[in-house]
């Protein structure tokens, strides 16, 4: 060591982890940074595998965040659940941002490792179901690729049982005096709520005096930011699989970008983007 090395340990910090828990410990690193396997010699394939390990965690996360702001929102606490929802606004905001590391993988690096996925695709990421599921859009048909993992189809079952977000945030705006019609109030939550005219009348009264229902404006806006990044993240799936595959069938058998379009047509809360029309 050089007279110009910098010595932590001459301001108190701590360098012997014998018996003490250190960074890389508390972090779990070592499991990891050992969980990339790649299974062929190309060298973007790591790549691949860290993008999708990173958006799985950013997901477990988001559903964290948005687990949480369920029950806040349930037991009207609507401030903190205000903050988780600002929360995933931005963790989507990173997933966006990861598109673009993708984005530097070419077709030509993509069909180097491609055949070595098998049938594995995103589209059966349970985690992704499981935030599809708790936003509302509860397609039963996306149970079958789970099918064959009882722990996973009754994780997604209970969710299904339980009222979505934006089921909890329009019985929240009855309490609050909005008439949210009674037949969307008590119907099955099972299935993925559509447009109504009550609803989007109801969210009409909040928008047209938003000093008078403050906070339901608030909320309905904190919806709308995170449906926008949400878009967002769908939009940028789509391009970013056209740009390395073109228009392939995916490796689990669907349409491949045919399929992502289609998902760019789902409304998670329909009349907020709505109610705009009718201002």
């Amino acid at each position: 060591m050089t007279s110009s090395d910098y010595d932590p340990t001459s301001e108190g910090a701590e360098t012997d982890f014998t018996r003490r828990m250190s960074y890389g410990d508390y972090l779990a690193l070592d499991a990891i940074l050992t969980a990339q396997h790649p299974l062929s010699e190309a060298h973007d394939e790591m790549l691949f595998i860290i993008q999708h390990q990173t958006t799985e965690l950013w997901m477990r996360l988001a559903i964290h965040e948005l687990s949480a702001a369920r029950r806040a929102i349930a037991q009207d606490e609507v401030a903190p659940a205000m903050k988780m929802l600002a929360r995933v606004s931005r963790i989507f905001e990173q997933l966006n941002s990861a598109w673009d590391v993708l984005r530097t993988m070419t077709p030509s690096e993509y069909t180097r490792f491609r055949s070595k996925l098998g049938q594995s695709s995103g589209f059966q990421s349970r985690q992704y179901r499981l935030i599809e599921y708790l936003l509302g859009n509860r397609n039963h048909a996306m149970l079958k690729p789970h099918a064959h993992d009882p722990e996973t189809t009754k994780l997604l079952e209970a969710e299904l049982a339980t009222p979505s977000l934006y089921d909890e945030v329009l019985r929240l705006a009855d309490r609050r005096g909005l008439k949210i019609p009674a037949a969307v109030l008590s119907r099955d939550v099972r299935e993925t709520h559509s447009l109504h005219e009550g609803v989007l009348q109801a969210w009409r009264e909040v928008y047209e005096a938003p000093e008078t229902h403050w906070m339901l404006y608030e909320l309905a806006e904190k919806l709308v930011d995170f449906e926008d990044y949400f878009r967002r993240w769908r939009f940028n799936h789509v391009t970013t699989v056209e740009r390395v595959i073109g228009f392939k069938r995916g490796t689990g058998g669907t349409g491949g970008v045919s399929y992502l379009k289609r998902m760019l047509e789902v409304e998670l809360f329909p009349e907020l983007w709505r109610v705009r029309t009718i201002l």
